[in-house]
């Protein structure tokens, strides 16, 4: 907290740097983006394969695709893409930082009058909370394409029957709510990250460690922010 504070009170006192931001989304969004396509839609397709046999006992196939879409909205396009970056980008920011710490170059910029955090941390955590959900974006339309893929040519469905309820039963808050959720993880992730590469002490070993213990630290994070968030956004009504 007192080092998200001191990156708070940087960001008050100092100019964005612009074009940093835009370099962060770019190597935190762009470049994580055929893994999120992946892992979506690989989500969207076993989450349709295990789900129909279950619905076929109680004659709701028709609903396995607004299952699946309400899923993927919901909960795994932003969770998965959470913990993918996590492993991509938290990893190696956390590496980058910490080898910049154990080599000085830290200290350098405090000797030229550059403050760390506007150059090396504010970019970070505001290009990942930004980018995060149009990143989720792909991943929620790669899980429902996944999963349509496996109904339609695997399971015997439609189109028609895998599509039919879909906007009965996903609203454009669902959507919403997963993308909240995918902005909160992109700034837990970089805040993480950054934090544990900025503290980094003991030489090479030192960066092993700050590395996975951004990642751990972060995954978990992911987990019980989703958690909370889901009961604040999705709550079950009375």
């Amino acid at each position: 907290m007192l080092f998200f504070w001191q990156t708070a009170r940087a960001l008050t006192n100092t100019r964005l740097k612009y074009t940093k931001i835009v370099e962060q989304m770019y190597v935190i969004g762009v470049e994580s983006l055929a893994i999120t396509i992946i892992t979506g839609a690989f989500a969207g397709a076993v989450l349709a394969y295990q789900s129909f046999d279950g619905l076929r006992k109680f004659g709701g196939e028709e609903l396995l695709g607004a299952l699946v879409a309400l899923s993927i909205t919901r909960e795994l396009g932003p969770v998965l893409t959470g913990l993918m970056v996590t492993g991509r980008a938290g990893s190696s920011i956390a590496a980058e930082i910490g080898t910049m710490r154990i080599t000085e170059q830290i200290d350098a910029l405090d000797t030229l009058r550059i403050n760390p955090y506007q150059y090396l941390i504010i970019p970070r955590i505001i290009g990942a909370t930004l980018i995060m959900p149009f990143l989720t974006i792909f991943a929620m339309i790669a899980g429902v394409l996944g999963g349509y893929v496996i109904a339609t040519h695997i399971l015997g469905l439609t189109p028609d029957e895998y599509t039919a309820h879909i906007s009965e039963y996903i609203d454009i808050f669902d959507v919403i709510g997963g993308l909240i959720k995918a902005a909160a993880f992109g700034f837990v992730i970089s805040w993480i990250s950054c934090y544990k590469g900025f503290n980094t002490r003991g030489g090479a070993r030192g960066v092993g460690l700050a590395t996975t213990n951004s990642v751990v630290a972060s995954s978990i994070l992911i987990i019980i922010t989703n958690y909370f968030l889901a009961m604040i956004l999705f709550g079950v009504s009375s």
